[in-house]
This record gives C-alpha cells, sequence and structure tokens, in this order.
C-alpha cells in the first residue's frame, strides 16, 4: 500500500532525501521533466496538450517532510540530549520509541523517574529541555559515536490499520499529500502541471517558497494532512474536521485566506460528483498555501486536506474513505478545469 511505504520512510525537516528517493523512482516515467532544485524539492512537469497560447501554469504542491527531532548533545552517562524539528506537543513523548540516523539507532525518551519526582514535578508536564533518548550507550563518547550532534531522530512507530476504514501511522502529514499527487501524475490536462514535492513545511514552509518562485503559477492547489479534534470533551463546534465527513476544504488559518472562488469551485465539484466534503472550522495552523499565495503578484490558491486525528505525533490516525475523497476531489477538480477553460482563464484575471 502506498501510504503504508510512505510513512514507513523517515524524513524530518531539512532531511527529506529517503523521501525523495522513493517519490523520484514513483514518478520517473510519470512526467515530461523532473528537477530536484537547490533546497531539495521536486518539481514533476507535465506539459499540457493544448497549444502554448492557452496553456495556464497549475501547481500542486504537499510536502515531504514529517516533525521529529534533531541531537542537541550528550550527557557524561551516554543518554542524547535532543531539540525538536516542528511544532510537537511536549506531553506526547515520554516513553516514545525513536529512530536515529540512517541506520535508524533504536532508542527511547526517557525523564525522571515519576517515584523521584516532587509533588510540584508530577502536576507539571515534563518540557523537552529535561528529556533525554537512551539509546543504550554507557558513556558520552559511545553516544558521540552512535547519535552525533546535528543528527536527525523520527518518531519509530509501526503501520497499523485500526478497525474497518482507519489507519495509524507516523508523517500521515503529508504523505497523505504526496500519495494523491504521485496519482495525480498518472493524467494528463490540456494546462501545464506542475507537481511539487516540496521540503521544510514543518519549519516555515520554505521549500514551497523556493518552488513556487520557480514555477511561478497561475492556480494552486495543497494538498495536506490536517488536523482532526472529534475526540471526547472536544465540543462540535470546536472540532477543525470530523473523520469521516470527507475532504476538508480551508477557507482561512493562519498563513492563508484561501482564494473564495477556488473554494466555491471545489465545493461545487465535490456536489456534483457525490463527493464528501467538509469545510475546515479552526483557523490555526497553516500549510503550504500561505507561501504559495504570495508569490509574485500573487496565485490563486486552495487546499484540500485528509483529517488526522493525533498530528504531528507517532499515532496519527486518519479514514480511508477520508482519503479516498481528497483523492477524488482533486482528479474530478482537475478534469473540471480541463473542461471549462474560461474559468481557468477568468479565475486569473486582474481587474
Amino acid at each position: 500500500m502506498l501510504i503504508k511505504e510512505l510513512t514507513d520512510l523517515n524524513g524530518v525537516s531539512g532531511n527529506e532525501k529517503e523521501v525523495r528517493d522513493f517519490i523520484l523512482n514513483k514518478i520517473n516515467n510519470l512526467c515530461d521533466s523532473i528537477k530536484v532544485d537547490s533546497i531539495g524539492n521536486i518539481i514533476a512537469y507535465k506539459s499540457g496538450k493544448s497549444s502554448k497560447q492557452e496553456k495556464l501554469k497549475v501547481m500542486l504542491s504537499a510536502h515531504m517532510d514529517e516533525v521529529g527531532f534533531i541531537v542537541s548533545g550528550h550527557t557524561e552517562k551516554g543518554f542524547v540530549k535532543f531539540k525538536a524539528v516542528g511544532g510537537i506537543d511536549d506531553r506526547i513523548l515520554p516513553g516514545k520509541r525513536v529512530a536515529a540516523g540512517k541506520k535508524r539507532l533504536a532508542g527511547v525518551i526517557g525523564s525522571k523517574p515519576i517515584h523521584q519526582q516532587d509533588k510540584d514535578e508530577r502536576n507539571k508536564i515534563t518540557k523537552i529541555k529535561n528529556l533525554y533518548i537512551d539509546i543504550g550507550a554507557d558513556s558520552k563518547e559511545e553516544a558521540e559515536k552512535l547519535a552525533p550532534l546535528g543528527e536527525f531522530i523520527s518518531f519509530d512507530s509501526e503501520f497499523t490499520e485500526l478497525g474497518r476504514d482507519c489507519i495509524k501511522a507516523k508523517a500521515l502529514d503529508d504523505r497523505v499529500g504526496c500519495a494523491v499527487l504521485i496519482e495525480v501524475l498518472k493524467h494528463s490536462f490540456d494546462f501545464d502541471m506542475y507537481v511539487c514535492f516540496t521540503v521544510q513545511e514543518e519549519v516555515g514552509l520554505r521549500g514551497a517558497q523556493v518552488a513556487a518562485y520557480r514555477v511561478m503559477p497561475d492556480v494552486a492547489l495543497v494538498l495536506e494532512g490536517t488536523t482532526c479534534a472529534d475526540v471526547p470533551e472536544v465540543e462540535p463546534y470546536e472540532c477543525s474536521t470530523i473523520l469521516g465527513n470527507g475532504a476538508a476544504l480551508t477557507i482561512v488559518d493562519r498563513t492563508c485566506y484561501c482564494d473564495k472562488e477556488m473554494v466555491s469551485f471545489l465545493s461545487g465539484v465535490a456536489k456534483k460528483n457525490n463527493i464528501r466534503f467538509q469545510y475546515k472550522q479552526t483557523t490555526t495552523g497553516g500549510n503550504d498555501a500561505g507561501q504559495i499565495q504570495r508569490t509574485g503578484t500573487g496565485v490563486k490558491t486552495a487546499s484540500i486536506s485528509v483529517p488526522c486525528r493525533y498530528i504531528h505525533s507517532p499515532v496519527s490516525v486518519m479514514s480511508r474513505s477520508d482519503f479516498e475523497s481528497v483523492e477524488r476531489l482533486t482528479l474530478a477538480a482537475l478534469n473540471e478545469m480541463n473542461r471549462d477553460r474560461e474559468f481557468l482563464k477568468n479565475l486569473t484575471k486582474v481587474n
């Protein structure tokens, strides 16, 4: 299964090579040209079938990187100190299994034992600065050799199917988007299509900024894994998305105000094709759309996302049916753009 293959790979922000090599192998025969730019983005180009005069550039984007850690020091007794790469909740860390470097050196995140904590310590969240990784080393020298300063560390989490429709894995944000883009590349359209697998989204949308300036698209669609909080003690009106309710369309978040015409177009395509969809109800967070939208003189941009519970953890959970809705909506939207050339032309007009 493609999502299993993608989430089994390790690709902490700034260290996406393993994911990039896998995707390059998958898409090698699906496009007209492939470039890996200076920052590490994959830009796969598929030429449109219409005349050059009518062509418009459509960019699709999903990021390859995942949240994780980086080695920041070592103790005299051989424990590894570390920093977060991307946004990770300190509360989930104690006891988690991790893997360091290309050799996937096994480790466990540890903290001061509870029976040695005073009352105040027990009632507080243990901060990442007070945690360590136990790799079984018995000296600083051994730890430095096994997990040197600057080594990347990923969550070590096994892909698991839950119930009839759900999947548990690390890095669903945003390997789900990467899986959709690989499928999209199997199709051709009249417009020029630039399918971008970006880097360093989790540390500031950096890869998307570089990719968008290279492509300079007219229209962009961002494929993402987004937050889902339909769990006990969260009121329905506070849920960002609901697992099983279909593809999530973003209206506004911390980085981007999605183009209203694009959002309306996507919801219309979903209704026309009986594809389940929902609107993301919170405005927190952000994704590559925030950088792409502000490229050059501006890009008409929208996001389509797969809801994921427990995002940015080793145990993210998604619904297969939601993923299928995102895949179907993406392809249906591209096909509709292909049929309705006037929509694309009118969308990019400046009044």
